[in-house]
């Protein structure tokens, strides 16, 4: 039976439906044929936009994992996020947001109690450190609610770029920024956006790059896509909606 792709105005966007001349659909799971034909976007501006097209219909629902109801809540979450999966600090946040309200809460206990109770996240020790520096901070300075610049939620405890653009982005819907995490990183790396290994340097690469209205979401389609296609150690190229745009998919997948 000879088959015609049906593409819509030569994008990707219905890659995986084939029809036969009968007008009969079926599905043909091409993408491996489909994705060796690369398409070549020097400009990495436009190559940008394309990227987020093609995640944003791909991750509709790409949100922040961390869970949280509160400015407050999400800081200490992404302060316990360091070198810990989203998964555990959720685990851990179900009970620690039950037993302490606000800042005056983790301003009250003892360093050795929260060690405790966030023992699971690691780096327990200066977490606790940084979660109480910080909740001490915003009651003495800023009447214990989440200031939304981002010079000053800098000067609370253990509050970096990262953490300052996913609370303010997140909970404020602040554009700062562009979060970058190690997903991030490794997939700006990857799709030729980046040859920084520094996380503010790759953040100043891909504000460059990534239309402002997009740098609250721009994280969440990558992350996503990092967790689900393109892995660290081996991604997934041949169901990866960016192949034929990505310049490292020769050098993990070249028979594709």
């Amino acid at each position: 039976m000879e088959c015609v792709r049906k593409t819509n105005q030569n994008t990707i966007d219905r890659y995986d439906l084939w029809v036969n001349s009968s007008g009969t659909k079926f599905d043909l799971h091409f993408r491996l044929l489909f994705f060796s034909l690369d398409i070549v976007i020097p400009d990495k501006q436009k190559r940008t936009v394309e990227i987020i097209r093609r995640l944003k219909r791909a991750y509709p629902d790409a949100h922040c994992a961390l869970n949280h109801s509160t400015p407050f809540e999400l800081l200490v979450a992404t302060i316990l996020s360091a070198q810990c999966t989203d998964e555990r600090v959720n685990i851990v946040t179900a009970t620690l947001f039950r037993k302490y309200r606000g800042p005056q809460d983790f301003a009250d206990v003892s360093q050795e109690e929260l060690e405790k109770d966030i023992h699971s996240t690691g780096f327990f020790r200066n977490k606790a450190k940084n979660i109480k520096a910080a909740s001490q901070r915003l009651l003495e300075v800023y009447e214990g609610k989440i200031p939304e610049k981002m010079e000053e939620i800098l000067t609370l405890g253990g509050v970096a770029r990262k953490t300052a653009n996913v609370v303010l982005g997140n909970a404020f819907g602040i554009a700062s920024g562009v979060v970058v995490d190690t997903h991030v990183g490794r997939l700006s790396q990857r799709l030729g956006l980046t040859t920084n290994e520094n996380a503010e340097k790759i953040e100043a690469d891909l504000t460059k790059l990534v239309p402002k209205k997009h740098w609250i979401m721009f994280p969440h389609w990558m992350i996503f896509h990092g967790r689900q296609v393109c892995i660290a150690r081996k991604p997934k190229c041949e169901i990866c909606v960016l192949a034929n745009i990505c310049p490292s998919r020769k050098l993990f997948a070249p028979e594709l």
